[in-house]
């Protein structure tokens, strides 16, 4: 808490220097680690993150005005202002202010309103920005938190996570809502079980003989920015649409891989079995998706491909026959649903050793931690040289598991490392990976730290 007392008042000068006043109150919102279960929430499945101590802090001051006034203490990101009552929000630039407008626009659709008032907000995040550690969603949060201290509402945790979980999507990106879910949702000193579909949290107890470290891989990945992440969203819906065709579903209707597994009513081991008699291992062109599901290329696009997905590469699949034989797109459906599946009972099983907590807890952890990342390189191809690399150097000096954490295709990998030999693998890891290359310029508590459970997000009223 002194850091953040700190942080708060040299947040208030700064304020004060910039708009030339001082703010009625400041929300804060944490960024998270998702410590197993990568991928699966957009698909209906349960995740285990917890929230990290570094956050997205916002000092906002209601004005008479309808002007949304935005700054942030970062000089990399430029101010910007826009009328509270004409939202518009690019999804082509991902800018950090949209982020923002997204918490906005959420709250006020939410409540049918037309006629807001304006404010001053000054962000100061210490989430490394692209790192798989949640900071877009944690401004997504925090400024929907803000927009609703602003107009005096109130709404549960739940209703906040939900509405900003769909409020991101104007950003571009098909997210599950694990990140919203947990910047509400988190308390200090527990993981939590998401769960979706009604939305819900239950305390995961993390072994006390064990560290959480995370590693920044110093590559960024900004998902809005990119189509990889679409495209696996995509892969999924297209999948878990192929096995509802193949088990006489009403196929249609799903969206995704989670639903296919209710309406059959089997286990995820049995919904294992029956992807791979189903779906075959090379990847399917679009003309045979069309050819399984009986429609035409046109009602692909139209039907299914969602508009965010539409941006994307797959945007091609609007273009004439001719020209997708010249340059076909193609969906790894049997890979994605593998790893989708497997990663579910992965979560499972996770928080099942944490509550039974045998004598080799940590080490079971760390395994399916292991396997996990196996599944994200090889099955889901969401990892890099670099995060493989990493992970290698984590387990090489002592994690009994590690793996990439976040969207992937660079960002941060998490290593369950045994409590006593936290000094040693830091100063070991630090070596092998930072020293050794120009990484070490990046700032070493942005780069590799311990960390534990935090709490949610807040707001702090000026004294």
């Amino acid at each position: 808490m002194p850091i953040l007392c700190d942080r708060l008042l040299k947040l208030k000068e700064m304020f004060n220097s910039k708009f030339g006043s001082v703010p009625k109150f400041y929300v804060r919102a944490p960024g998270r680690v998702n410590i197993i279960g990568e991928h699966i929430d957009y698909c209906g499945y349960s995740v285990l993150p917890m929230a990290v101590e570094q956050d997205m802090l916002i000092a906002v001051e209601p004005v008479k005005t309808h002007v949304l006034q935005l700054a942030n203490t970062n000089p990399l990101y430029p101010d910007f202002s826009t009328s509270a009552n004409n939202i518009q929000i690019d999804k082509t630039k991902p800018l950090w202010h949209n982020y923002f407008l997204c918490g906005f626009k959420g709250i006020q659709e939410h409540f049918g309103l037309s006629d807001l008032t304006g404010m001053n907000c000054l962000v100061d995040g210490n989430i490394p920005p692209s790192s798989g550690l949640s900071s877009s969603s944690a401004l997504v949060c925090c400024a929907g938190l803000v927009t609703l201290t602003v107009l005096g509402m109130n709404l549960s945790k739940v209703e906040l996570a939900e509405i900003c979980t769909k409020s991101e999507h104007y950003i571009g990106t098909e997210g599950g809502g694990m990140d919203q879910s947990i910047s509400f949702l988190a308390e200090e000193g527990t993981a939590k079980l998401i769960e979706f579909s009604p939305l819900r949290a239950t305390d995961v107890k993390l072994p006390s003989g064990a560290v959480f470290v995370i590693a920044n891989s110093c590559v960024e990945m900004n998902k809005a920015a990119t189509s990889h992440f679409n495209i696996r969203v995509m892969e999924c819906r297209l999948a878990a649409k192929l096995l509802a065709k193949h088990k006489c579903l009403p196929w249609e209707e799903v969206l995704r891989l989670e639903e296919v597994q209710a309406k059959l009513e089997v286990s995820l081991e049995e919904m294992l079995l029956i992807t791979e008699g189903t779906l075959h291992s090379e990847p399917y062109s679009p003309e045979e998706i069309c050819r399984c599901l009986g429609i035409s290329l046109q009602e692909l696009k139209t039907q299914i491909l969602s508009p965010n997905t539409q941006d994307d590469p797959l945007h091609q699949l609007s273009h004439c026959s001719a020209r997708l034989k010249m340059n076909v797109l193609t969906f790894k459906l049997y890979q994605r649903a593998k790893h989708v599946y497997s990663e579910a009972a992965r979560v499972l099983q996770f928080k099942k050793i944490c509550e039974e907590t045998p004598d080799n807890t940590v080490q079971l952890l760390g395994e399916l931690m292991n396997q996990s990342h196996m599944s994200c390189r090889d099955m889901y191809e969401c990892s890099c040289p670099e995060l493989d690399q990493l992970v290698d150097i984590c387990r090489k000096f002592g994690a009994q598991g590690s793996r990439l954490t976040g969207a992937g295709w660079g960002g941060c990998t998490v290593s369950i490392v045994p409590a006593d030999k936290l000094s040693s693998f830091l100063a070991n890891v630090h070596e092998a990976y930072y020293q050794r290359s120009n990484r070490s310029l990046v700032p070493e508590k942005q780069s590799l730290f311990a960390t534990k459970p935090g709490g949610g997000a807040l707001v702090f009223l000026e004294a």
